[in-house]
Formats: structure tokens, sequence, C-alpha cells
């Protein structure tokens, strides 16, 4: 997937950071725009997953890329 409003690179943080930064990152976005999340923590796949869950943001895609978790939200 290419298209994407806004990019965040949480590469290297741990639960619960990648899915705090991106609820923030999300805040600045309009509705149906999309955000890429980037995430190096193995928890971070079940982590958004659920936050979308609760949060009623869409989780359109997730799959891993040499050791990176790519994530992309639409926002609700």
């Amino acid at each position: 997937m290419a298209d994407f409003d806004s990019e965040l690179d949480a590469s290297g943080l741990n639960c619960p950071l990648p899915i705090l930064k991106a609820k923030k990152a999300l805040q600045g976005l309009a509705s149906g725009q999309v955000l890429k999340i980037i995430a190096t923590d193995p928890g971070s796949v079940k982590d958004f997953d659920s936050f979308a869950k609760q949060t009623g943001n869409i989780l359109l895609s997730s799959g891993e890329e040499g050791g990176k978790f790519i994530f992309f939200m639409r926002k609700a």
C-alpha cells in the first residue's frame, strides 16, 4: 500500500510507546486520512489490532519487511 497521508517511525520503541505515538499522530489527521506506522516491537502486531478495535480506527493492513512491522491505519 503506497497511499498514506502521514508516516510515523516508531522503530526501537517498545510497548506502549508505538501505540501512544500513533494515537497522537492520528489526532493530527482528518477523518479518512491514512497513517503509515513503522515499528520494530513484535508485540505491536497485536497492539495495533486491539488499538483499532478499541478506537474505531481502521487497520487497513499490517505486514513485515526486513524485521520491521508496517501498519496502515485510517482515522475514523
